[in-house]
């Protein structure tokens, strides 16, 4: 899969040009100009492509489809008991129960990390 490395393009285009009193729209503009400028095909001299082309690069990865539907817990804040919702401990006796899949949660904890439901 071919992705556009805009991040090297920006560097390229900042590298090359004095931008110190242009407002960011302005700035921007030309930037996409830039990209759209006519340039000799690195692969044959004879033809012409579209700058942006020069900055594809060849990635073997498969999209990240993000789904909204699904929650699946990174795992990014932990208390010392191993769960999930609050990193400070907390000295409350009875736990709380996850209503849909039965998990221990914390007492403050807004949504279950194994199911995703809504506490």
């Amino acid at each position: 899969m071919e992705v556009f490395d805009g991040k090297k393009a920006a560097q390229d285009y900042m590298s090359k040009h004095t931008l110190a009193f242009s407002t960011p729209e302005l700035t921007l503009m030309r930037f996409a100009f830039w990209l759209g400028d006519t340039v000799p095909d690195p692969k044959n001299k004879e033809n012409s492509i579209p700058r942006m082309l020069t900055f594809m690069m060849e990635q073997d990865f498969a999209p990240v489809l993000i789904d909204d539907e699904t929650y699946v817990p990174s795992g990014a804040v932990k208390n010392s008991s191993k769960i999930y919702g609050n990193p400070h401990l907390e000295n409350i006796s009875e736990g709380k129960f996850c209503s849909e899949c039965g998990s221990k949660l914390s007492a403050t904890a807004k949504f279950c990390p194994e199911c995703g439901t809504t506490q």
